[in-house]
């Protein structure tokens, strides 16, 4: 297995756990345990980005940078490797 594919699952990882939280966070109680085991996964990576980037209204977009950050990082790791 190279690194370029270990990098890829790691992202792909990141992607799904991101998605899950937010579209979770509308449907599941913050108590559930599998909310609560994605949620201390993730919110370590939102915290820094919802400092820098205030929320709008309702609208949270730091899930969203948070994506986007993942998939610029993942990018230059396998060009570096």
């Amino acid at each position: 297995m190279s690194f370029d594919s270990i990098i890829l699952i790691i992202e792909q990882a990141l992607y799904l756990l991101i998605l899950l939280k937010v579209i979770l966070s509308y449907f599941m109680d913050p108590f559930h345990p599998i909310r609560q085991s994605i949620d201390r996964l993730i919110e370590p990576l939102l915290r820094p980005i919802r400092q820098v980037v205030p929320s709008f209204g309702r609208f949270d977009f730091s899930p969203l940078i948070l994506l986007i950050l993942v998939q610029i990082v993942g990018a230059i790791l396998r060009n570096i490797l």
